[in-house]
């Protein structure tokens, strides 16, 4: 399999998105990586860290349709699915679709809003469809969820359960740039005149070529078992309520498959996985109550007591 398109688009990616968010291609990277896993991120870091930013860069350097929503404890799940109303002119109902009808969704502070429109989201994220009165709309091809919350204030907030954390296929923080970073940032232009002036640099057609093969990327029998051995290992851990689902052991093996085509590699290496397992396993097990940070450190002391294979790959 030819990965040269896979390292062109992740450069233009990269390079494009880097006028906007500063020194963070990781986290860059990550998002086109579950973009291409056609996934869901849930973004937890402080406010003012670029968050909202990093998704409007990224949907314009995609050339995709890009909807905010600010969630409050008042918002209703008609409020983001949509409602039929009745038009006086016709006489008949008509449908009014709502703001999920975009390709990407910042939805912004989601654990302000109560459970019942929280939930709204989850047809849209899993079935890739709407369903309003009875009624079945099916989503945009290109749809993704990135849902963001505050990790230091949970006044006036409603936790996510457990079960919808799952449904994200990542969970990424931004942190805080370098001082020379910061210094550069603080003293250019408005960033929101920047993010207006990006060009899309990636065609829906690149896009739907990469989702159809990075799938061929190949994954050996000890690669496989590492991804099983982590898995499992969480799920054997008497410290744990829960270990993590089969939902996330399909989402790391994904992940790795994608991470290794815009690598440049038409196989996985156990180092994908290792770079992968905080992000994408992080929020499926201590959910409620656990920093990223601490459960960062608590999958680099789990990654040291699995071992790594070095055959026959």
């Amino acid at each position: 399999m030819d990965t040269g398109l896979f390292t062109s688009v992740k450069e233009r990616v990269l390079s494009n998105c880097g006028k906007v968010i500063v020194g963070k291609d990781t986290a860059i990277e990550r998002v086109l990586t579950c973009f291409l896993c056609s996934g869901h991120i849930l973004l937890e870091d402080v406010p003012g860290t670029g968050k909202t930013m990093l998704l409007r860069s990224f949907a314009r350097t995609i050339g995709g349709s890009f909807r905010r929503i600010q969630f409050t404890p008042d918002l209703l799940p008609s409020d983001l699915t949509g409602i039929n109303f009745y038009n006086q002119k016709s006489g008949d109902f008509e449908f009014r679709p709502g703001p999920l009808f975009s390709q990407i969704i910042l939805a912004d502070e989601i654990n302000r809003a109560t459970p019942r429109t929280q939930s709204s989201l989850l047809e849209s994220m899993e079935e890739r469809q709407i369903t309003v009165d009875g009624v079945t709309y099916p989503m945009d091809g290109i749809f993704m969820v990135m849902a963001t919350q505050n990790p230091i204030e949970n006044y006036g907030t409603f936790p996510l359960p457990e079960a919808q954390l799952d449904r994200f296929f990542m969970r990424l923080s931004l942190g805080y740039m370098t001082r020379e970073q910061e210094l550069a940032v603080i003293s250019r232009r408005p960033v929101s005149q920047i993010v207006e002036e990006l060009d899309s640099v990636v065609t829906f057609e690149e896009i739907d070529q990469l989702k159809k093969l990075w799938p061929q990327v190949e994954v050996s029998d000890e690669c496989a078992g590492y991804i099983m051995d982590v898995v499992q290992r969480t799920r054997n851990d008497g410290k744990l309520a829960y270990g993590v689902s089969t939902r996330g052991a399909i989402a790391l093996y994904s992940a790795a498959q994608v991470t290794a085509a815009l690598s440049g590699r038409d196989y996985v290496i156990p180092e994908d996985i290792r770079a992968l397992v905080p992000d994408v396993l992080g929020h499926r097990i201590f959910a409620s109550g656990t920093t990223k940070k601490e459960m960062d450190d608590y999958f680099t002391a789990l990654l040291a007591g699995v071992s790594v294979p070095t055959e026959s790959i």
